[in-house]
């Protein structure tokens, strides 16, 4: 019986939306350089091209992957599910 009622409670929040992030890199500047920023600038980030990138639910690590093109729009294909750190 409890496995019943563990799929009606999963059921609840299956539809709850979430942010969903992928991240590719980062750069830490000055907020001189960030107010001068124009079309065209080019940031180098701390991120290597052959690194995974990380994909992110809630600001939260879940997994990381490869940037692919899918059509022509970016996508992300998963390469490894992060587990629970503690």
């Amino acid at each position: 019986m409890s496995t019943l009622n563990d799929a009606k409670n999963l059921s609840v929040i299956l539809d709850v939306k979430v942010d969903l992030t992928v991240r590719i890199g980062s750069c830490t500047l000055p907020m001189r350089d960030v107010v001068e920023l124009t079309e065209g600038n080019v940031l180098q980030l701390d991120q290597l091209a052959s690194e995974p990138v990380g994909l992110y639910v809630n600001d939260r690590l879940i997994a990381r992957g490869e940037v692919i093109v899918v059509e022509e729009n970016f996508g992300i294909k998963i390469t490894q599910i992060v587990g629970d750190p503690a």
